[in-house]
């Protein structure tokens, strides 16, 4: 790949881009609510909106640092851009662009795979909308036809969709896959038994964070005694 392209030409146009539709994408996010204060002139009381903003940061609020950090080094910056703005990130674009980049054989966090990464995304993007409006003109009577043993099993699709990311990636890095997967089950079970019951809502957030940020000291550590012995 010509490196000089990539940096000079290609990420100045993705960040133009990215930034323009970003914003655009949060004024329509806001347009409902503008429309309803400009021209109705319906506006929610001060404190009602900072207890739906406090209720909405306690419990999503950990995302917001989380999933950019631990799901850059998958799609690169064209893809996070086109993740965020889309949405259904870790249920589709994430496995969507970790299949492409083992398919096209390139390496997360590389230029090469940054850019497969996008083009995995662009597709499940172009996928998701077509299905989500077939889904949203026939998907209620199809469920409907479906028997309870079906639709109860759906609820399994995303534990089973990580466990096939996980797979994937712990075949690659089976030491830091194993020793990740035992502090998961410590960190969790430590959680369920209550002791982090001193931390505000620690079981929405303390897991997710907890195993993202450890498997990051981890994985730098490891790269650094590899580097010394060599």
């Amino acid at each position: 790949m010509n490196n000089d392209y990539y940096n000079d030409e290609y990420m100045p146009k993705v960040n133009k881009i990215g930034k323009f539709t970003g914003y655009f994408g949060v004024i329509l996010a806001f347009s409902p609510a503008i429309m309803l204060a400009l021209v109705f002139g319906i506006l929610p009381k001060p404190a009602a909106l900072l207890t739906a903003f406090i209720s909405g940061a306690s419990a999503f609020g950990v995302l917001w640092f989380v999933e950019p950090i631990s799901y850059f080094p998958v799609v690169g910056t064209a893809g996070t851009y086109m993740a965020f703005l889309s949405g259904n990130i870790s249920n589709m674009r994430i496995p969507c662009a970790s299949m492409a980049q083992m398919a096209a054989d390139v390496k997360p966090g590389t230029n090469e795979g940054s850019i497969i990464a996008t083009l995995g995304m662009a597709v499940s993007i172009v996928i998701n909308v077509c299905v989500l409006t077939i889904g949203a003109i026939l998907g209620t009577s199809v469920l409907g036809m479906l028997p309870d043993s079906i639709t109860s099993a759906l609820n399994y699709l995303l534990p089973a969709l990580f466990g096939a990311l996980f797979v994937q990636f712990g075949m690659k890095m089976m030491k830091h896959s194993i020793l990740m997967l035992v502090i998961a089950f410590v960190l969790y079970f430590l959680i369920g038994i209550g002791a982090f019951n001193w931390l505000p809502g620690a079981s929405n957030w303390l897991g997710t964070l907890g195993c993202v940020f450890l498997s990051i000291a981890i994985g730098i550590a490891t790269l650094r005694n590899a580097s010394q012995e060599e």
